[in-house]
């Protein structure tokens, strides 16, 4: 007898026919087993990032290139891999079928690679970043290709008949798509409650995210049935209209202008020019929008992502009528500021010398009272006679100065502070969430968008660090350049990564407060590339 291939044994036989496809075999074939794939992806995603960084220490690693070389040098090597295994599937003559026994030998390759992601020998960095690349690799670019191309082709290879291959394909996409949404506000809610990004923010988001894809009605429209009767609209979908309006942005700048301390920037001034040197990220990001395919007014909302500001991302997409990207944009708008402890390290170290983040900052002058005061007054006048359309924000962010640095509206500026800001971000976290149901959210549009927004990060990070050295020169040596990086807007985390990154280098060195200058003028920065985008749309 002679000897039968791999494929070929019984192990490999599955019990799906193409004459009749049982409800059983559907559940487990087309629900059950994807659904469980899709979940070890998932949670291998979430935590693999954090076991590089935290547990491995890589991020030093290549001066701080590996973590962003090896994925993209993976990805190249996952398309490939992806080329040769549609060939292969294409070949397969089996009695099961072609696409059958590799999605079952995707199961157990599956298991063993997800372990071998996470038992990294200890020894040295060059040994574990090997290891790190193969079994990142034999992962994702040999078993979950594996089972992601022999699982899509299962639908059209197990059945002719039309009426079973909708059904299968519905089964197919309540596994992909439900499973894939929930599963992404549980990686946020992982994130946010165990690894502390950003929760204020993100357990409402995460949490808005899962409500609605377990049940979308929370978002339904209020409309009237044909008797004529008037139906009520779900919970978040009223939230929602607040963002729409763009009153939750605003009150949220309202609450930011009345926590922060605009004493640095007014006392160093030169901040300002970090601050828009950061916003540097926002404009690349629009043109390569524009190359991707986005027209004008989709590609200035994706592009302000790169402020790493949520609530001036919302403002402009609602004023450029781009309410379909609301969920994508929003929610990458968040999440890199949430990230932005992970994202700009690497970034940071690879533009600057060992040297240049040691550099201690002379002390800042004590500002007056009357220039904390004046200093919101006339920023809203210089502004919002330029450029109008940024009155909401810049208005209500210096509002909410005002009411900190007056003196004489103390229960107002507290109110803004703490119990309106918290009311205001529940009502604007979980709404935002709410808009990111995953048959809307898991597209290829949105991959473009969380890669643009990340483009934009990179880029504004990038920008103030350059412009940072470029000033160190000037000034001979007395501006750290890392506080450049905090030209993003994400305040105040934004300039913690720039204390923690100096203080990596030199534990006696605190570049907080001078930090704290170009973080709120890139809040002021983003404001005004956004009124900027509406001026030039007309709006």
């Amino acid at each position: 007898m002679a000897r039968r291939s791999l494929l070929e044994r019984r192990a490999f036989q599955s019990k799906i026919h193409s004459e009749d496809v049982k409800p059983a075999e559907k559940w487990l074939g087309y629900l059950l087993g994807p659904a469980g794939a899709l979940l070890l992806n998932a949670v291998l995603a979430t935590y693999l990032n954090v076991y590089y960084t935290d547990v491995l220490k890589l991020t030093g690693l290549w001066g701080g290139a590996f973590l962003v070389v090896f994925p993209i040098v993976s990805k190249i090597i996952d398309a490939v891999t992806n080329v040769i295994m549609g060939y292969i599937i294409d070949r397969t003559r089996t009695k099961a079928g072609k696409a059958r026994p590799w999605l079952l030998l995707s199961a157990p390759l599956l298991t063993v690679t997800g372990i071998l992601l996470f038992t990294v020998p200890s020894g040295s960095q060059t040994v574990q970043a090997i290891w790190v690349m193969v079994s990142y690799n034999l992962f994702y670019s040999f078993a979950y290709t594996i089972f992601n191309m022999s699982h899509n082709l299962m639908v059209p290879l197990s059945t002719r008949d039309t009426t079973q291959r909708g059904s299968l394909s519905v089964f197919n996409q309540i596994a992909t798509i439900m499973m894939s949404g929930i599963l992404v506000a549980l990686v946020f809610l992982y994130l946010a409650i165990k690894h502390g990004f950003e929760p204020l923010l993100l357990v409402p988001i995460a949490f808005g995210m899962l409500l609605v894809n377990i049940y979308p009605d929370i978002m339904a429209e209020p409309y009237t049935d044909v008797q004529g009767l008037e139906h009520a609209g779900g919970l978040f979908y009223y939230f929602f209209t607040l963002d729409e309006w763009s009153i939750l942005p605003s009150l949220i700048f309202m609450g930011v202008g009345a926590m922060t301390d605009f004493g640095p920037l007014i006392a160093n001034p030169i901040s300002f020019i970090m601050g828009a040197a950061a916003q540097l990220g926002i404009y690349l990001a629009y043109f390569f929008a524009i190359f991707m395919g986005f027209n004008g007014r989709e590609a200035a909302a994706i592009s302000i992502i790169g402020g790493a500001d949520g609530p001036t991302s919302i403002f402009l997409l609602n004023k450029l009528g781009q309410q379909h990207l609301m969920g994508p944009i929003a929610v990458a708008a968040y999440s890199y500021m949430s990230l932005v402890p992970i994202i700009q390290p690497p970034v940071m170290k690879l533009l600057t010398t060992e040297k240049e983040r040691k550099i201690k900052m002379e002390q800042l002058r004590s500002v007056s009272k009357l220039e904390k005061i004046l200093f919101p007054i006339v920023i809203t006048i210089v502004v919002c006679m330029i450029l109008p359309s940024t009155a909401p924000l810049v208005g209500m962010l210096m509002l909410g100065n005002l009411f900190r640095e007056c003196g004489v509206v103390k229960q107002l500026q507290e109110t803004a502070s703490n119990a309106m800001m918290y009311i205001v971000v529940i009502l604007l976290g979980t709404s935002v969430g709410a808009s990111t149901s995953a048959e809307a959210f898991l597209n290829v549009s949105t991959l473009k968008i969380v890669a643009l927004g990340l483009i934009a990060f990179v880029f504004g990070t990038a920008g103030g660090v350059l412009l940072g050295k470029v000033l160190c020169k000037a000034t001979h040596g007395r501006i750290n350049p890392l506080i450049g990086s905090a030209g993003v807007s994400a305040v105040p985390m934004a300039a913690r990564v720039s204390q923690k990154v100096g203080a990596e280098a030199d534990p006696t060195n605190f570049l907080l407060m001078h930090a704290m200058g170009p973080n709120v003028a890139g809040v002021i920065g983003t404001a005004v590339a956004a009124g900027t985008f509406m001026a030039i749309f007309g709006v």
